[in-house]
């Protein structure tokens, strides 16, 4: 049982990119989803969180208005629709499944990590 992302990549500043996140197990729709990443010497950080029903999202500050987190339960996958991209996102990106019926940042809550895919914003 795990997570897959796909959809990084190389571009420029102001470009966008969607990223999408597919389970292998069962019950993803039971979940609420997280989509997190890392930049080379940084800690793992919050970017997004959807609802179990895709009715409800969080977001960091340094996304908000940009980044816009979706899911479709039928297909298991979760998406990440990123735009005005900035060289600041560039970072390895991960998801995860939410443990916990509230939206939260907190690592701690969150399983089943993907291995990842990189997204690389140029100036």
């Amino acid at each position: 049982v795990h997570m897959v992302e796909s959809g990084g990549g190389v571009v420029q500043a102001g470009d966008s990119l969607t990223l999408s996140c597919t389970f292998s197990g069962r019950h993803f729709r039971a979940y609420g989803m997280g989509w997190f990443r890392q930049a080379p010497g940084k800690e793992r950080e919050f970017v997004a969180t959807i609802s179990r029903s895709g009715g409800a999202a969080n977001y960091s500050d340094s996304v908000k208005g940009r980044f816009t987190v979706s899911r479709d339960n039928d297909k298991n996958t979760a998406y990440l629709q990123m735009t005005n991209l900035k060289p600041e996102d560039t970072a390895l990106y991960s998801c995860a499944l939410r443990t916990v019926p509230i939206g939260t940042s907190a690592l701690r809550f969150y399983k089943y990590w993907g291995q990842g895919t990189q997204v690389t914003v140029s100036s």
